[in-house]
Order: C-alpha cells, then structure tokens, then sequence
C-alpha cells in the first residue's frame, strides 16, 4: 500500500496568503506574454505587435476616418506604424486623471470599442492590443495630431517616461504614429519578415478597398517597398487568389447591409478541381470559418440546384446535384463586418455568432438568384461543371474501393513494394517514401526493421494539381501510397451509401517521410508529393505527420576517416576546424617589435566573428565591392552621426583610402575619399587612364547591416587596423581583414581532403544511408507546415497549374536564387 504523501508543518506554513502574487497593470503581459500576444519564440507573436498597431489603423479607416496607414520597418529593428485618421484623444481622462493617450497604453482593458458610439465597427474586442504592444517593448514614442497640435511621449518597458506633451502644431493634419522597439527579453528573435507582413497587409486592403497602406523595409541599403491599395475590394481579393487558374466567368459580387451587418462575397469557378475560400469578420480571418460560411454554404447548394433543376440540365443528365460538387474549383471570399462578433476562442477562429447564418443565407441566396437570371450563360457553364463534377464523384466512389485501407492484421493487401515495419503504434512507425528502387533497395537493407517502413515509388507520381479525383484513384502509385498509408481517401459525400473516406485515425505511421534526391528530378518529385498531401490530404501536415529528409550534400575524406556534411553551413565549419588545427595569427607590429600572437579557442571564436562580418557584408557588397566596404567597416566609418560631422566624416575619408591602398600593389595605389555631407562617402581611383568610383551612401550607412557591424568595430579595429599574418606550419598569409582571414583558414582546411558531393541516395550504401539520413540520432528532418493557406495555394497552382505564364514569372523571379543547381 502506498504511504500518503506527508508535508513538513515548515513547508505547510510556506504556502499562506503571501503565495498569492497579484500582478498588477502591464505586469501581467510581461509575466505571461504567451496569453496575449501568442508564441514569442516562432514568430507569431512578434508580427502580432504589428498587427495590433494596423488593426487601430485599419478601425478608423472602416469606421469613415482616414484612409492611410504606413508601417516602416526601421534598421534599429524597431517598426513605425502610422495613419491619418482621428487620433488617440488627448484630453484628461475623468477617471484616471492622465491623459486618454496614457490609459490607452498602459491600462489593459481601456479602449474606444467596447461600445459602438466612437467605433461601430472594430476588429478588436478586448481593449488590450496596443497597452500590450507597449508592455512588451523596450520602448515606445508616440506621436498623435489632433485639434491643430502635434503631442509627443515615451515609454520605456510600459512606463511614460514624461506625460503627454505638446512638441509643435501640425494645422488641419490628424492621426497616431507608433514607434516600439520588441523587448529582446520577451522575443527569442526580433527579426520581422517581411513577407509575413505583408501577406496581412494586403488581406487589410483587399478588404477595405478605401485604404491604402504602405509597407517600406528600411533595413538594407535596397530598400524595398510594397503599396496596396485595391479599388475592387473583395471581387479584385478573388482576381488575385485566381491570377494562376483559369476562370470561367468574371468574378460575382454580392454587397449588401441588413440589420447593421455588412456582407462582402466575391465568388468566381475556375478550371481548378479544388475549393478556396477565405472567411473574415471585421477583417479578422476564420481558419475554421463559422456560421457566415455555413449561411453561405447553404444558400450556395440551395440556388445552384434550383437553377439546375429549373434550367432542366440536372434531370437531362440524370445526376443528383451535391454541396460539395458546387464547391469544385470555387473561389470565394467572404467579409462580414458587424458590431460585437463572437467567437470560439480568442484566437478568433470561428464565428459562432448565430444571427450572421440567416442573414448571410438570405443575402447569397437572392443576389446569386439574381445573377444566374442575368447571366445564363455563364450560369449553364457553372451548372456544366458542377454536372461534371458530380459524375467524377460517382466515378470515384466506385474507384474508393480500389484503395480502401486495409486492416492492420490484414498484412497480404497491403502494397507489394511496401517494406512494412513490424511495429504497429502510429505513434511509433515511419514510413519513408523514397525515390526509385535503387534508393530503395539501399533503404530497406540499412532501415531499422522494428519501426521504419520503405516504399519505393517508381518515376514521378501524377500531378494532382491537374487531375480530377477518379483520374487521381486510377494512378496505380498514388493508389500504392494510399493503401500504405491506410487513411482512406476523399470525403464522403451527401447521401453517399458508401461513407468510406480519409479518415485520420486510421493513419499507420506517425511520422511520413519524404526522402527523395537532392537533383532537379528529386526535387520535381518532392514537390508532386507536397502537392497530393496538400490537395488530398491536408490533416496529415495539419497534424504535423509529414517531414522532408534532408541527406547530406557532402562527404569528406581525410586519410582514413570520413564525415558526412549535410550542406555548405556544415561543410565551412568542417574546413574551420581543419584550417585552424595548426594556425596563428600574429597582430600587426604596432611597436615595430612584432605583434602578439592569438591561436586555439580565441583564433576559432575570431573565425567565427569573421564569418558573421562576411554575411553582414554580403547585402552590402551588392553596391560596394566587398574589400571596400570591409575596410570602411573595420575602420567605423558605418556611424550615421559621421554623415553630417565634416571633420571627423572627411577624416575617416582619408583614413579608409589610405587603408585601401595598404591592400595594393604599389603600382596599384592612387585611391582618394571624400565625404559627401548627409550621403556618405566616395572612393575614387584611376589606373592607366581608367577611373572607377564607389559611393558608401547613406542608405548602406543607415541599414541594418552597417549597424550590426558597427557593434563590432572596436573588435575588428583591435585586430585588423594594422596589417596581421596567419602562420601555418612553415607559411605566411597576410591578413587584411575578416573576410581574408575566413578564406585563409578554409583553403588551409581543405589540404589533403577528399570531396564528394550527393546527388542521388542511390549512390550511398546501406551503412551509409542508415548513418546519414535513417539513424534518428543524427539524421535531419525539416517538417512540412503551412503558414498561409492562400500563400500555399497560390504556389503549388501556380509551379503545378495549367497556366503557363505565372509559372515563368516565378522562374525568373527566382532564378538569381537559386544554389547548388543540379542538371
């Protein structure tokens, strides 16, 4: 019998009315930041405190005031949101006693939108979006003009540092600038990207076709700025979505207002065989969509079967019309803006709000019957391709059977190329899915047999992107991966006497791996299979099922040992290691006497530092040749104060030219600088009648780059101001600065080794393929996710579409991007 758990009376006594912590104003943020803002360490959350300060914006612009908004993303990783509607009011609050301004920042629950006199409409409900952006920055300055007055304040970690001041007039302008800084102890890393933003930032202006926001990435010397503003709203949204699809009419708009809630749709059917619809409330997304989408869904199924059977086409083909037939290759976008929403969860998933359904189905329902009055034309071809649609249903009902799962004892149906594992938790098997039968061969001979399965596939698999559910069932290596997997596929339909569809419960493997070469063929193939999990499957990546194998790019032999690099990151820190075994590096002779010397743990952390400087070196190096700009950083010159300072900027001109010319020969010498005030510097040279010039402007000085190298240039001076040496065994390289260094060390590391770089994981042995890419204790897995639905959308139609044009587009964007081509 188990002794009960016993506690000291100290121990008892530990735990009184003082154990209750009671966490006061913005406290409670920075205790448990997670509550509020989301996960601090992927990124979400920190791209929430953007959208918080958007969100006020984008209220105000719904609600009939002002129609701009900006968000720079600074070089000093701070981010600067502004607009032109009202402006924070100013005046003292009765209650508090500080201005409205201060309790808006510092008071969780204080805000405009609790009640719908000052915003009607708002896509926040809680009044605690901008006091918690405050909470978690390092600072903050904000900025309101409002009743002829420009009012300035700061905060630090939440607090104001002063009151609310008036710092100027500013005539008829209005509105709010927020500029914070995230706090580096609240966020893993506090670098925005800005794809991320700008997805959102476009979703807020297709939806408010009024406004127009700016996003300008002011954090390397190429900045990079994107304007949106769409004039069609959520018609121009469903244009967008389908830019790589072919669409079979002009996009069908239904507006309309009943009892103070708004309905925006925008819908259009493409030559595609799957769904897309985007679901908003007061521009918020619903992943889950909610009760405006099953309004919708249901005036949808309702209007298209009535035209069918009225128009006669169903009865004459003798098919029995479903939901999900009308919903084939339809697009849709649908708004609904409303005071006081309601939703599942704070996240704002679902709408759950019961009176959006009647009303949303009323509005679809008759607009749609007014458009297929108006267009019968294009209506018979949407009813042509619903017809279409259904007959492939019933077609794959019967080709279902043909990969229905079988049972895990069952193990003769299961595919012959399948080398199953003989475990049977899902939780605990594999399945890799490799390329080819020499691959697979190798596979099955070096696998773990007690939890990891091989299934071979042969050639490329059947683009899905392209083909209809009953074309798909009938490719013989989809249906092989089907019945390995055991999920069953589809989904039944309405009435469907046979219900058997996808079903996630009865995966047999919890962990599917995709393992295919690392050529163009490998890739082409791994992007075919991304696109059935995405199109057939797409629980198995929400569940976090799917992974991608990574082999290794390299092996490299010295003597009789040999390691496995997985990429260049791994194989530069392999050549590191080698160079530095039996390297110094002696300091420049400041004294005449000889340097001091610097070797083992303090030489590898200056390689490391060296081979940080050569990354931050790289954007800039777009526009300044390298060895330029690493002097005019090893020399601090990458101060934006220096830009309007002539002394000491026309100072630093002289001192990096003469460096310069230190790195030439002496026939090579001749370069001049000169300081151009508020733009940098110039650094000129003419060699036998040629002159070239090189500007280090102000957008290089001011970016992000040039700041973090600023951080390290009293380090990189105290090294590399005069000229170093890197001693190996009986050699002498000279050392002019961090980027020379790096390359010394690695072309010492790569003597007396033997290269070989993969392309195939046919031409690794078993031993090999289990050490490098099937041991769980040293293999790399990447899992697949997916961020933005739309996002994902938008690519795999347009690299697996019909449509070619897109497709070229995105070649020739890319292509300077592309590393390590295999042909």
């Amino acid at each position: 019998m188990t002794e009960p758990m016993t506690q000291t009376p100290e121990a008892a006594e530990e735990y009184g009315a003082g154990s209750i912590q009671v966490l006061r104003g913005l406290e409670a943020v920075r205790k448990r930041p997670g509550m509020y803002i989301g996960d601090t360490d992927d990124g979400s959350g920190l791209h929430r405190m953007i959208y918080e300060a958007v969100d006020n914006a984008v209220d105000e612009i719904m609600n009939g005031y002002g129609d701009r908004c900006e968000v720079v993303l600074n070089a000093d990783g701070s981010i600067r949101v502004s607009d032109n509607g009202r402006g924070i009011p100013v005046d003292i609050h009765p209650e508090e006693g500080v201005s409205a301004a201060e309790v808006a920042l510092t008071k969780l629950h204080a805000g405009g939108k609790f009640d719908q006199n000052s915003n009607r409409i708002s896509s926040g409900l809680h009044g605690v979006g901008i006091s918690v952006v405050n909470a978690l920055s390092e600072w903050l300055e904000l900025r309101i003009w409002r009743q002829g007055k420009e009012h300035f304040m700061r905060f630090r970690m939440g607090e104001p540092e002063s009151p609310l001041a008036v710092v100027g007039a500013c005539g008829d302008r209005t509105g709010t600038e927020v500029m914070f800084l995230p706090s580096k102890g609240t966020f893993s890393h506090t670098d925005f990207d800005f794809a991320t933003v700008e997805h959102r930032l476009r979703e807020l202006a297709f939806l408010n076709s009024r406004a127009t926001l700016t996003l300008r990435d002011e954090r390397h010397p190429e900045i990079r700025e994107a304007l949106l503003h769409y004039d069609g709203g959520v018609q121009a949204f469903v244009q967008w979505l389908d830019r790589s699809k072919e669409a079979l009419h002009a996009p069908i708009l239904v507006a309309a207002e009943r009892e103070v809630v708004r309905v925006e749709l925008s819908m259009e059917w493409t030559d595609s065989y799957h769904e897309t619809c985007l679901c908003f409330t007061n521009n918020v997304p619903q992943k889950d969509g909610g009760t405006h989408l099953a309004g919708f869904r249901a005036a949808l199924t309702r209007t298209v079967n009535k035209y069918a059977n009225e128009s006669g086409i169903a009865k004459k083909e003798k098919m029995a019309l479903s939901g999900e037939d009308m919903r084939e290759g339809l697009t849709c976008v649908l708004s609904v803006k409303m005071p006081d929403p309601k939703f599942s969860s704070q996240a704002k998933e679902k709408l759950v709000s019961s009176e959006v359904r009647p009303l949303v189905e009323a509005i679809v329902a008759d607009k749609l019957s007014e458009w297929f009055e108006e267009h019968p034309q294009e209506a018979r071809k949407i009813v042509g391709k619903v017809v279409e649609a259904a007959a492939a249903r019933e077609a794959a009902r019967k080709a279902r059977e043909l990969v229905r799962r079988p049972s895990g004892l069952d193990m003769a149906t299961l595919p012959g190329k399948l080398a199953d594992c003989q475990e049977r938790d899902p939780a605990l098997s594999e399945l890799f899915i490799v390329e080819g039968d020499s691959a697979g061969g190798s596979a099955k001979q070096g696998r773990n047999r007690a939890n990891q399965a091989i299934l071979p596939l042969k050639g490329k698999i059947l683009n899905v992107e392209r083909a209809r559910f009953d074309k798909m069932l009938s490719s013989a290596e989809i249906g092989t991966l089907i019945a390995a997997l055991g999920t069953g596929i589809g989904r039944p339909s309405e009435g469907d006497s046979d219900p058997a569809g996808f079903n996630i419960a009865k995966a047999r493997y919890h962990k599917i791996i995709i393992m295919t070469d690392a050529d163009v063929d490998g890739s082409h193939i791994r992007t075919l299979l991304l696109t059935f999990f995405f199109r057939q499957m797409p629980e198995i990546i929400e569940r976090g099922y799917l992974y991608i194998a990574q082999p290794p790019l390299y092996r490299a032999k010295r003597g009789q040992s040999e390691v496995y690099l997985k990429d260049e990151r791994a194989l530069e820190e392999y050549l590191i290691d080698g160079g530095l075994s039996d390297a110094v590096l002696r300091l420049g002779a400041k004294d005449g006497k000889g340097g001091a010397q610097v070797g083992g743990a303090e030489l590898r952390a200056l390689t490391e530092q060296a081979r940080g400087v050569r990354g931050l070196l790289g954007p800039l190096s777009r526009r300044v040749p390298m060895r330029i700009v690493e002097q005019v950083a090893i020399a601090g010159a990458l101060n934006p104060a220096l830009l309007t300072d002539a002394a000491a900027g026309t100072a630093m001109a002289a001192a990096v030219a003469t460096r310069l010319d230190a790195l030439e020969a002496v026939i090579e010498r001749g370069w001049q600088g000169e300081w151009v005030e508020g733009d940098g510097w110039l650094f000129r040279r003419t060699l036998r009648g040629v002159s070239e010039t090189h500007a280090v402007n102000s957008a290089i000085v001011r970016s992000q780059e040039a700041r973090r190298l600023m951080e390290q240039a009293a380090s990189l001076r105290e090294v590399f101001a005069d000229a170093a040496t890197l001693l190996v065994k009986d050699r002498e390289v000279p050392i002019s600065g961090p980027v020379a260094l790096l390359s010394a060390v690695m072309d010492q590391g790569k003597k007396g080794i033997n290269f070989q770089r993969y392309k195939g994981l046919g031409e690794m042995n078993p031993e090999q393929l289990w050490e490098t890419t099937l041991d769980p204790a040293a293999r790399s897995l990447l899992q697949v996710r997916v961020n933005h639905a739309d996002d994902a959308e938008e690519v795999f139609s347009t690299l697996m579409g019909d449509v070619v044009e897109p497709r070229r587009e995105f070649i020739q964007t890319n292509a300077l991007k592309v590393a390590n081509l295999d042909v």
